[in-house]
């Protein structure tokens, strides 16, 4: 038999996955699609930059993965990587918030919200923030705040475009006004970006919210989003109760906002490093400096 043969003869004979029950997704083979429901195996759905291959759901991953689709292989260099986050306010809800921090860390294996750095994409430089919903829902903090300000104000010196993917609930409540504090801090650092005449873009992700949304997320130059993405900054029922009225269905969607102005692309993921590539061209980015 050859090879050919034998590759057809398996495929035959293959079991055919039709439905959840036919699968364990615990075993960490397969991954059920939760909006078309199909099952495929997990590593063709990572693969396809975690992208369902049936409805083009976008299932959520976290910043090393973001990393590895974005930045050129091995050219990200993390910067500020040892800043940590303390508890200035001694917070305590139902848990102290240094438990909190603690316990956080340890699962995640991250030390705060974002991860920053230096890369390269398709050979052009760029300066990347990765923001981490795991990460107590990617919420910002002081060191959220800091790690960003640090990285544009890099990129402003080196004279680089700057990408920041957001993915956010927004402000974090156990920092009080010091986290609120970084709204004005980021906006200022993108202000200089700006004056420079540099490249801002931001990618906001599934979800976009509070904070976040209401600072640097709605600051670019450009503004780019993933399909479907939850975006807004108060939640459907505040608004609701305060305007006193029914708001569409779609209304804190990437297509909704889009189509009113407020996002102007909707990049798959699929796509997103050729699209940076070609934007990064257009606007003249491949003379930044990375030394």
């Amino acid at each position: 038999m050859s090879l050919f043969d034998w590759f057809a003869d398996r495929r035959k004979t293959a079991p055919a996955v039709r439905n959840a029950q036919e699968v364990n997704e615990d075993d960490g083979l397969w991954s059920k699609c939760p909006e078309c429901g199909l099952v495929v195996y997990r590593k063709d759905l990572i693969a396809n930059a975690s992208v369902c291959s049936g409805c083009g759901h976008h299932h959520r991953i976290f910043s090393d993965e973001r990393i590895r689709l974005i930045a050129d292989e091995d050219s990200f260099e993390a910067i500020d990587s040892d800043l940590a986050p303390t508890d200035p306010l001694a917070f305590k809800d139902r848990r102290s918030y240094a438990d909190r921090l603690r316990d956080t860390q340890r699962s995640t294996g991250l030390k705060d919200g974002v991860i920053t750095g230096l890369c390269r994409v398709e050979g052009m430089p760029l300066a990347l923030g990765v923001m981490d919903f795991r990460f107590m829902g990617g919420s910002m903090g002081s060191v959220v705040g800091e790690k960003l300000t640090r990285l544009i104000e890099a990129a402003t010196h080196r004279r680089m475009p700057v990408l920041i993917v957001c993915a956010s609930g927004g402000a974090r409540m156990q920092e009080g006004m010091l986290s609120l504090m970084q709204m004005a801090k980021i906006s200022g650092a993108l202000e200089r970006h700006r004056q420079a005449e540099l490249l801002y873009m931001p990618l906001l992700t599934h979800p976009t919210t509070g904070g976040v949304t209401a600072s640097f997320a709605m600051l670019g130059d450009l503004i780019l989003a993933e399909p479907k993405a939850l975006i807004g900054f108060a939640g459907r029922r505040v608004i609701e109760q305060t305007l006193r009225e029914k708001l569409p269905d779609d209304f804190q969607t990437a297509e909704y906002l889009q189509e009113h102005g407020f996002v102007d692309a909707i990049v798959p993921r699929t796509k997103l490093r050729s699209t940076l590539a070609g934007l990064l061209k257009i606007h003249g980015c491949a003379t930044a400096v990375v030394a």
